[in-house]
């Protein structure tokens, strides 16, 4: 199996120079903030988190590509480093702390490509996860002060806790129904958003979650940490892995359950 410590290590460093770049900008007055095509935020912040992880990246890893959601894909190859620099820009621009800064490394193998490495860093709430293949999931301030994820082991619907970020994108795509009786189902739900709902399946405090549209720049880091904490993470239609469009995460004991519901 290959060894992933320097990728991981290196994704860490990614991650301390993005976070002091973020941080710096969090609710200052004058952060510049625009409308992107799809009407959705980007504050200069995200940018500058981006350029900066590109920057480091073409000196360390020159031959591996890019894909980042601010500035698209640069170069081609079997390794792809995918990067969200903010992912929960409304929060950011807002003032609220759960946001955080997206990075994993993708691999192309036999069975296509699959991340292999994923960082997940969120200063302002003071946490960080990460994973690598074949390595484990763990949580803590650094490589060397942290503890190991593992998901839980709820088992049956009615005593689950689901975690979703809104109810309109389900309504959008005709499975608001659906969606609702997964709800009255289960014993609690809870509308966190973005990334933190897959980092408490991978942390065991939170059992499902699922979302109907996604970019590979949501997914990527998160569904690395979600399988390594023991845990399934897969598209609506039950492809493992971030390339579906959409997610569904869990346990991976109540996965069948969730598909059942919210499946294509």
């Amino acid at each position: 199996m290959p060894d992933y410590h320097d990728d991981l290590r290196l994704a860490h460093v990614l991650a301390d120079a993005a976070d002091a770049t973020t941080m710096e900008r969090f609710k200052a007055l004058d952060l510049k903030v625009e409308t992107k095509p799809d009407m959705t935020p980007v504050s200069e912040a995200d940018k500058a988190a981006e350029e900066l992880i590109r920057t480091s990246l073409q000196r360390a890893r020159p031959r591996d590509a890019v894909l980042g959601e601010e500035f698209g894909s640069e170069g081609s190859g079997p390794r792809r480093w995918i990067v969200d620099p903010i992912d929960g820009t409304k929060n950011y621009v807002r003032g609220v702390p759960v946001w955080a800064t997206l990075i994993a490394l993708m691999e192309r193998g036999e069975g296509g490509d699959r991340p292999v490495v994923g960082v997940v860093s969120a200063p302002a709430l003071g946490r960080r996860w990460w994973a690598a293949e074949g390595l484990g999931a763990y949580t803590g301030r650094s490589l060397s002060s942290a503890s190991r994820l593992a998901v839980s082991q709820v088992a049956r619907l009615e005593d689950a806790s689901f975690a979703y970020s809104s109810l309109s994108g389900w309504e959008e795509r005709g499975r608001l129904n659906r969606f609702l009786e997964l709800t009255r189902a289960c014993w609690r739900t809870r509308g966190y958003g973005d990334f933190w709902p897959y980092m408490m399946v991978a942390e065991g405090s939170v059992d499902i979650c699922a979302e109907p549209e996604l970019s590979l720049w949501d997914m990527a880091a998160t569904a690395i940490i979600v399988q390594e904490a023991g845990g399934r993470f897969t598209g609506l239609d039950g492809v493992p892995g971030p390339l579906s469009g959409n997610a569904a995460a869990s346990n991976g004991l109540l996965h069948g359950e969730l598909l059942s519901y919210l499946g294509d």
